[in-house]
């Protein structure tokens, strides 16, 4: 029996509560609509993948200046 793909919405909150930017070690913003943990100061966006942060820099988009002020 396959096991089905988590959603986003399965992401452990205490580990959103302890993961930090791998670049500038700042605290991280969830977007559950996007899965993504979003890094202000890196202008960073981290993918969440099957409900698993992917914190490499190499995985990462960039985030550009409107994105970001639509974010506050």
């Amino acid at each position: 029996m396959a096991i089905p793909p988590r959603s986003g919405q399965d992401v452990d909150p205490k580990l959103l509560e302890i993961l930090v930017c791998p670049l500038t070690k700042a605290p991280l913003e969830y977007d559950r609509a996007r899965q993504e943990l979003i890094s202000r100061p890196a202008r960073l966006a981290f993918p969440i993948r099957d409900g698993i942060p992917i914190m490499l820099a190499d995985e990462a988009r960039t985030l550009d200046e409107a994105e970001l002020n639509e974010r506050r």
